[in-house]
């Protein structure tokens, strides 16, 4: 049932991406969304939220390997972006997350991941991954964030020939924009946005690695272990590190901005879901 249930779920999801591909993308002009596209989203959301609670902490044995991490991370990702959607227009955005979920949520099903040792039971383990999880969300729509920022500077300076109207997200050049595009804030309200998804998250970050060396200490009697996870986990901290104090202290923005983001999202992934897809799928190892 289970297996099932996660189908209907990734189907639900991404019928929807394909449907705001074809009504947004695809359309001349921009479209808010509706109250029962709202509702569409909420349903399979819910479902995925109900899976995800039986198997993390209803079922007897605890497994959380990359499939789990990935369906969680997309999870969080388009709740926060349901949640983020009430209040600023990001017309743009339902494709890409909704199209991820569809391809991340089912992986539970497929790669269970190995069944993890006691001491991931317990509360302090827990809220670690807890607070990564919630870290790696935000940065993931930060990522997204980033990648339909770079489209729509790519078309103010570059835009199509023969297209025309234009409202919404604009820049110094004033190129025109269309479809779920000239929807968007302006590309300096985006960047704000994006701000603050980074600065939430990187303090998540900063909690996640505080917890696990606390774990780490308690567990194997050393605050930090040289393994490919703590080294991507600690690059990824001082890529957005830089990042936030550049912003800060010189006002970086723009290509800049984005690039640092996107290498920082980069890094965070190998730390943990890179790392778990080669100790389970390959070499078949645990924790």
């Amino acid at each position: 049932m289970p297996i099932l249930l996660y189908g209907i779920v990734a189907l639900a999801y991404a019928v929807l991406a394909l449907h705001f591909w074809r009504t947004r993308w695809k359309a001349a002009a921009a479209q808010e969304a509706a109250l029962w596209e709202r509702i569409a989203i909420l349903a399979p959301l819910l479902v995925h939220s109900w899976l995800l609670y039986q198997d993390l902490f209803v079922a007897a044995e605890f497994r959380f390997g990359f499939g789990y991490a990935l369906s969680c991370m997309l999870w969080l990702g388009v709740l926060i972006y349901w949640l983020e959607s009430q209040f600023v227009k990001i017309e743009g955005l339902q494709p890409l997350v909704l199209g991820l979920a569809a391809l991340c949520a089912p992986l539970p099903a497929i790669f269970p991941g190995l069944v993890s040792p006691p001491y991931a039971h317990a509360l302090p383990f827990r809220l670690h991954t807890v607070l990564a999880m919630l870290a790696y969300s935000l940065f993931t729509i930060a990522a997204l964030h980033a990648m339909l920022m770079t489209l729509v500077e790519r078309r103010l300076h570059h835009p199509v020939a023969g297209s025309a109207g234009g409202g919404g997200a604009h820049g110094a050049s004033g190129g025109p924009l269309t479809g779920p595009l000239a929807a968007l804030p302006p590309l300096l309200t985006l960047e704000s946005l994006l701000f603050r998804l980074i600065g939430l998250g990187f303090i998540l970050l900063t909690l996640t690695l505080g917890t696990g060396m606390v774990n780490s200490e308690e567990i194997f009697g050393r605050a930090l272990s040289f393994s490919h996870k703590t080294v991507f986990a600690v690059i990824s901290w001082f890529i957005f590190a830089a990042l936030l104090a550049g912003r800060y202290f010189y006002g970086w923005r723009g290509r800049t901005a984005l690039r640092w983001t996107l290498a920082g999202f980069a890094a965070l992934l190998l730390a943990y879901v890179g790392s778990r897809f080669v100790l389970e799928v390959i070499l078949r190892r645990g924790l």
